[in-house]
């Protein structure tokens, strides 16, 4: 008697491309503007090729944005190469040259360096092409460091992250790494048969780099026991990632209402256990962007938090940026001190001006018988400057001019913020602090013409 059963056929595998169209189909709407961070290797070429050939299909904008780190003598030959690429493809593209300073990481200085120009980038997503190797080194690579649960998740196919752009305003976008779960093999396959063309950056081969020596020495082993390695990785990451989700949850039912509010209260801290208020700390660093401090650095901000006289100014070295408290309030604030760029800018009747070297815009809009008088203003040059120390300010003309230190602080402008705020000149006259007060002589009359000051500074509180 024949077989009756039918042979169950096997679906082909799906392409590379169409691996991509389902991870985008997820994060990516129509009308979309994308940013492919493009370094010219096979893995930014492939997945600049394949975004091209998606994009009339899935109905995105596409961008590409090359970073000149200028740590190779051939690093103007792959930028002049990556814009030729993105011109064959009809993408628009962008490159930047970024100074790194050579510290303990040159790998995470450039990291910083490229997400600093990202930045700058109008996107509501920004693709890097990372893959599935890629994701089992860096499980490797954190379990060297001894990293924690978020560590070990490595990299999810989407997260969002907050990141400064050049206006000094935190913004959120989507990072997308739609090759995720492509292993290097399959991209280099791709490219191939594409008969496309890539760089080959020298220093990946330099085994002194942590990454390139598990790269080239650490994972060939591991692959010749434990052939299925990539999936088998790729699985505990995605568990950890679930594990670190959770802990995120626990975080925000701790942090309470008071991150909705103005910040973290330190109240809400002594509320819980040690390490969940670690995890708290944790959270809200994350949210940020900014590299996680290691465990000691951590337990000791904690302490110090938790311990410090109500009335102390405290300030936790982190790094690139502090932990601060003010009136019962945790804040993290970069460090950057403004002083240290051109202080003084000519203000020529604009709206709104950006100010980078103290964090923030400035808006000077138009209205009546609140703020400045307009007409005085036209009197002299009006120049923007930073803080000195020693100003003097008459907000009332029934009182004697005080100090601007004493008036900054009865309006409980945190100490760190002080020396940020932009002072308004009209000529050598101190005519305005936003948020603390107009001079009397400048104050404009009910109807009159006028300009009123606001400072929309960078955020430092840990609201998310």
């Amino acid at each position: 008697m024949a077989n009756s059963r039918k042979k169950r056929s096997r679906q082909p595998a799906p392409s590379l491309v169409e691996k991509v169209s389902r991870a985008l189909k997820c994060v990516v709407r129509p009308g979309d503007r994308l940013l492919v961070g493009l370094s010219g290797g096979v893995d930014s070429i492939v997945l600049l090729d394949v975004l091209a050939r998606l994009c009339a299909r899935l109905g995105f904008r596409l961008r590409a944005a090359h970073i000149n780190h200028q740590l190779s003598p051939n690093a103007a030959a792959w930028a002049r190469f990556c814009r030729a690429a993105c011109r064959e493809r009809g993408v628009p593209c962008r490159v930047a040259k970024v100074h790194i300073v050579r510290a303990n990481s040159v790998e995470r200085a450039a990291r910083e360096a490229r997400y600093a120009e990202f930045a700058k980038e109008d996107t509501e997503h920004i693709l890097l092409a990372h893959n599935a190797d890629d994701q089992a080194e860096t499980l490797l690579l954190q379990l060297f460091r001894g990293a924690g649960v978020k560590g070990l998740a490595a990299m999810p196919l989407r997260r969002r992250r907050v990141i400064t752009g050049a206006r000094g305003r935190a913004r959120e976008v989507s990072l997308v790494r739609p090759l995720l779960d492509v292993p290097r093999v399959d991209i280099v396959r791709y490219a191939t048969r594409r008969k496309l063309r890539w760089i080959e950056d020298e220093s990946n081969l330099d085994t002194a780099y942590l990454r390139n020596w598990v790269r080239h020495d650490v994972v060939p082993v591991i692959a010749q026991r434990v052939p299925a390695y990539r999936t088998t990785f790729s699985r505990a990451s995605r568990n950890l990632g679930e594990a670190a989700q959770l802990l995120d949850d626990l975080a925000r039912l701790d942090a309470g209402d008071a991150m909705a509010r103005a910040g973290l209260a330190v109240d809400e801290l002594r509320k819980v256990a040690p390490a969940r208020a670690k995890n708290v700390l944790r959270y809200v660093i994350g949210l940020r962007g900014w590299p996680m401090p290691d465990a000691d650095r951590l337990e000791e901000a904690l302490r110090q938090v938790l311990t410090a006289r109500r009335d102390a100014r405290l300030a936790v070295d982190l790094g690139g940026y502090a932990l601060m408290r003010h009136r019962g309030i945790v804040h993290l604030v970069p460090r950057a001190d403004p002083r240290g760029e051109a202080n003084v800018v000519t203000w020529h009747g604009e709206h709104e001006v950006e100010l980078p070297q103290m964090g923030g815009v400035l808006t000077l809009a138009r209205a009546r018988g609140a703020g400045l008088s307009a007409a005085r203003l036209e009197s002299e040059v009006v120049t923007i400057r930073a803080r000195n120390g020693g100003e003097r300010l008459q907000t009332d003309a029934r009182r004697p001019r005080r100090t601007v230190k004493n008036l900054l602080q009865e309006a409980h402008v945190p100490p760190w913020q002080r020396d940020r705020l932009p002072f308004i000149y009209c000529g050598e006259t101190l005519v305005c602090v936003p948020g603390v007060g107009v001079d009397a002589r400048f104050q404009a009359q009910p109807g009159e013409a006028s300009i009123v000051a606001s400072w929309s500074a960078l955020q430092t509180n840990l609201a998310p």
